[in-house]
């Protein structure tokens, strides 16, 4: 076996049951529809929000961090390259913690202007959370057998026979 051809084994390889089709759905789905808001609504979800949440060049990192999630959530969905795809989401995450979501903490969060402390920001990051741990588990085991990265995977001697 090549080189390359194990380590893109390693990428697509999946034991995880059918089921994790659910948490993709959900993680999938999720991405996909944030990262299309961006563009829909700029001011509020895109830009406008980055920039209100103080990062840097917001013009350049909206629409950026947009298309990662467009595309990375189609993987997802679809159940391809999804290991891959999870990387640059888990990341999205732990920054979108770090920068609007921890400030709360220290009553200090321009997206959350009179909420502060432990519990308003358990409230307000369950979602980032959830993505979180979801995308985090799905790089640990998968896309699952109902995936392309499955199908891709599949040998002749393991791939079951369509029924007519």
């Amino acid at each position: 076996m090549s080189t390359i051809n194990s380590w893109t084994t390693r990428l697509t390889a999946t034991s995880a049951p059918a089921a994790v089709v659910l948490i993709r759905f959900y993680v999938g789905a999720i991405f996909l529809f944030e990262g299309i808001q961006k563009f829909l609504d700029p001011d509020r979800l895109g830009t406008g929000r980055f920039d209100k949440a103080g990062i840097p060049a917001p013009g350049f990192f909206a629409p950026l961090d947009g298309v990662f999630e467009v595309a990375c959530g189609a993987l997802i969905l679809a159940g391809m390259l999804t290991r891959p795809a999870v990387i640059p989401m888990i990341m999205n995450m732990a920054g979108a913690l770090l920068i609007t979501k921890l400030p709360i903490l220290w009553g200090e969060a321009p997206l959350f202007s009179g909420k502060s402390g432990w519990w308003d920001f358990t409230h307000e990051s369950r979602t980032d959370l959830a993505m979180l741990c979801s995308s985090a588990f799905l790089l640990l085991v998968g896309a699952g057998a109902w995936s392309i990265d499955a199908r891709l995977r599949a040998t002749p001697a393991t791939a079951k026979p369509v029924s007519r």
